[in-house]
């Protein structure tokens, strides 16, 4: 299940309480003072990783808590450490504070680690008390609380290419043509209620990363439909591929169409509708859509790559016009 909001209170453990001890040993009739510091308490942080796409794994559970730390002892031995507890969270995640909403850390890198809530500190045992004039000091100090604090996770998929169009436009055909991504697809409005990334190969050594964005409406950034719930994952991509039915079956006229999802764009985020972008005319399967393709380019004046998912015609060109474009941003 894909999930790219959670909120949850994460809580570092409690550092350990030092130790009051008193060194016992035959012939040594004044050992002094040997309690030991606590341990501190483990911390709870979060790491980016490219093995997740979604917050699912980490819903079910509202407290997230690391392992205190251990008590000292005698003998000067300084208790254990708690475990930190590490959450593996999709690359893209955004940790924000729930209570003001500013960003604590961006995870916009695989591997990159954000230590969200702090251990304890371990409290110090009676023998750092103990000085020329005290020699036997009683006194010593607890561990202190770990860190609190209420979070509100917020994923933005990280991809190359974002695919936007209305609804039936073919970006999920499109995704799995390409990939080994296997989208739900159907001939029917909200088929996607997901975004899905697949890798689609360029080269022996080279691939590219789409994300299909579900469907759009007009009004969609006003609720309307899914609303703009998931326009906020075309924020991290480097191009968009503007995506238009040009078959005989479209839900609107092409022109119409494209209009709809720039207003929407703009309606969402001005700078996001300037983001470098390619339109493609899909569905390009007989003489009639095409002639729609040359209509509708000569009606917004940008260039219109045509492709078929079903006969894979223009995918290779597309793929490599795609690769060339992203390389140039």
């Amino acid at each position: 299940m894909f999930v790219d909001e959670f909120e949850c209170t994460v809580r570092g453990g409690k550092g350990g309480d030092g130790c009051v001890s008193f060194r016992r040993e035959k012939f040594v009739p004044r050992g002094g003072p040997d309690g030991g510091d606590g341990g501190r308490g483990g911390s709870v942080i979060l790491v980016a990783s490219t093995g997740e796409n979604t917050l699912y794994p980490l819903v079910g559970r509202r407290l997230y808590e690391a392992s205190n730390g251990r008590p000292g002892g005698s003998s000067n031995k300084t208790g254990a450490s708690g475990d930190d507890l590490v959450l593996t969270v999709p690359v893209g995640t955004l940790v924000l504070d729930k209570e003001r909403g500013n960003v604590l850390r961006d995870l916009g890198a695989p591997g990159d680690r954000f230590e969200v809530a702090r251990g304890g500190r371990g409290g110090r045992g009676n023998q750092r008390f103990a000085t020329a004039i005290n020699r036997t000091p009683r006194n010593f100090e607890q561990g202190t609380e770990g860190e609190s604090r209420d979070v509100r996770l917020s994923l933005k998929l990280i991809a190359d290419v974002g695919l936007l169009g209305l609804p039936n436009a073919g970006k999920s055909t499109l995704l799995a043509t390409l990939s080994r991504a296997r989208p739900k697809i159907a001939n029917y409005p909200f088929t996607t209620l997901e975004p899905s990334l697949g890798i689609v190969p360029v080269s022996i050594d080279d691939a590219l990363v789409f994300a299909d964005i579900p469907g759009l409406i007009e009004g969609a950034h006003e609720g309307k439909g899914l609303g703009d719930k998931f326009l906020k994952h075309v924020e991290r991509t480097r191009v968009l591929l503007h995506l238009v039915d040009c078959s005989a079956l479209a839900l609107e006229e092409p022109e119409e169409a494209y209009r709809v999802i720039r207003a929407e764009l703009e309606g969402y985020a001005p700078e996001l509708a300037k983001r470098p972008s390619m339109v493609v005319a899909t569905k390009i399967e007989d003489e009639d859509a095409a002639a729609r393709a040359d209509a509708l380019q000569a009606a917004i004046g940008v260039e219109v790559s045509r492709i078929s998912s079903a006969t894979r015609s223009g995918l290779t060109e597309l793929v490599s016009a795609v690769h060339r474009f992203v390389a140039s941003v």
